[in-house]
């Protein structure tokens, strides 16, 4: 339930914090926001240092607090909320609360993963669509859950949930859930390595009817086996391979169910061929975007897609933009903007897929302290070359040396439209029908303010190249 008959404070007036608090003013609640920058606002607030709303708390009477995701448990708001004995709630949670509270049914579709939520969380929505689903993508991406369940009218929501997000959820009962992958990342808010799993694992908490998981993914199953679920929730595995009972899988390049049919130890439903991904993967889909592909369809048919909606989806749907986007061809070359793989985790994910010696890979960066030396080594049989971007290029350059030193390679300075210059030294060293793909494994910060303006710069060099040869992407 939630507490109208006390202030309810809201930490942290961002895009979700503001969300939460028009949705709890609408319903009749006092809010009290904290921040420490001012934002104009039609309710109590308090600004201020860390320090200073930390002290502001005792001034109030707070049951719960609804914290938005950057407001991480060693800070010392967080700890003056708890000391006081309040609850904590994030806006997921909230949403949750809330949805019971207006005695909503709406069906929860929820995904999780370091890598891969978007484009999972996206094309499960494009699948609901054709579905004909009253449906949206909410969560980490899109509109604040907490507004669509309260104000849309909804049968079924596509979730995307970061870790931030599951580590305060406690009563969500998702209708089938999964968590992609699970690498280091977001150490600096948890803690620890162990600490994120956890969160992590939380997607799977008070699961209905199917806990989605990768079937190749030891860590992940352990997370399902351990999982506090509904009971009657079942194990849905996927796999790129030929599937066994109660799992998702390919053969003879269709997707294929055994898990959501009657007679699942004897037969096999298709659902979609893998050439049905050409129009968002191209001709070499990397593994991570085809079990990304088998997630969502396994989540779509917990809910109760067709396998015509799902094809449909499929054919409907187009990757974010700096996520694996394929931009055209030039000079007989495939062109590649995943500028969103900040990590050497999602670099691979990438990258795995391509013919050996084909990929002229774009890498560099913020590197954040990773050693890049195994991720390297993972990728070598398939490079054609490499360019090294980054105001620092050094760690990249000494991972190159040491894990492939017969791989060609340039480095390209900051210099006045330098990034042109990458796409000249890429063509350089393709051959007709490679790939040059821009999967920088690094944080954008060191040159750009993110991997969006990044990306940009790299589809605005390409578009450039186009035009000087006239060809159009």
């Amino acid at each position: 339930m939630i507490p109208f008959n006390k202030p309810i404070a809201v930490v942290g007036l961002g895009k979700s914090g503001c969300a939460a608090a028009r949705v709890l003013t609408d319903l009749g609640a006092q809010v009290v926001g904290f921040d420490r920058r001012e934002v104009d606002v039609d309710f109590e607030a308090v600004f201020g240092t860390d320090e200073q709303q930390a002290r502001a708390v005792a001034g109030y009477d707070f049951d719960i607090a609804v914290l938005s995701p950057g407001v991480n448990p060693r800070s010392p708001i967080w700890r003056a909320l708890k000391d006081s004995g309040c609850e904590i709630w994030g806006e997921v949670e909230l949403a949750w609360r809330v949805q019971q509270h207006l005695g909503k049914h709406i069906e929860w579709l929820t995904v999780t993963g370091t890598n891969g939520k978007t484009t999972t969380v996206s094309l499960l929505g494009s699948m609901l669509q054709a579905a004909g689903a009253r449906c949206a993508v909410v969560g980490n991406v899109g509109t604040p859950i907490v507004e669509a369940v309260a104000h849309a009218d909804l049968e079924v929501v596509a979730v995307e949930l970061s870790s931030f997000q599951l580590y305060t959820t406690q009563t969500v009962q998702p209708l089938a859930s999964v968590c992609l992958n699970v690498d280091a990342d977001h150490l600096d808010w948890h803690g620890s390595l162990e600490a994120y799993r956890e969160a992590k694992a939380r997607v799977y908490l008070n699961t209905r009817r199917a806990c989605v998981y990768d079937a190749t993914d030891p860590m992940i199953l352990k997370m399902v086996q351990e999982a506090d679920v509904v009971e009657g929730a079942r194990a849905i595995g996927y796999t790129v391979g030929i599937p066994s009972i109660s799992e998702l899988g390919l053969v003879e390049g269709q997707f294929v169910d055994r898990a959501f049919i009657e007679n699942r130890e004897r037969e096999a439903q298709a659902l979609a061929k893998l050439d049905d991904m050409v129009g968002y993967a191209g001709q070499h889909p990397s593994i991570a975007l085809v079990k990304d592909t088998l997630a969502a369809m396994a989540l779509a048919r917990a809910w109760g897609a067709s396998p015509d909606a799902i094809a449909q989806g499929m054919h409907r749907f187009t990757l974010a933009n700096h996520r694996r986007k394929i931009l055209g061809q030039v000079e007989q070359v495939t062109w590649i903007d995943d500028s969103k793989a900040t990590n050497a985790h999602a670099a691979l994910a990438s990258m795995v897929g391509f013919p050996n010696e084909h990929v002229v890979w774009i890498v560099g960066g913020d590197t954040k302290g990773q050693d890049l030396r195994p991720l390297v080594s993972q990728v070598k049989p398939l490079l054609r070359g490499v360019i090294v971007i980054g105001a620092d290029p050094k760690p990249v350059l000494n991972a190159l040396e040491d894990a492939a030193p017969q791989v060609p390679k340039v480095v390209v300075d900051g210099h006045e439209d330098w990034m042109f210059s990458v796409v000249n030294e890429a063509v350089a060293m393709s051959r007709p029908e490679d790939t040059v793909i821009l999967a920088p494994a690094c944080a954008s910060w060191d040159q750009f303010n993110s991997y969006n303006e990044r990306g940009d710069a790299f589809q605005d060099a390409v578009e450039r190249l186009a035009h000087q040869r006239g060809v159009r992407l």
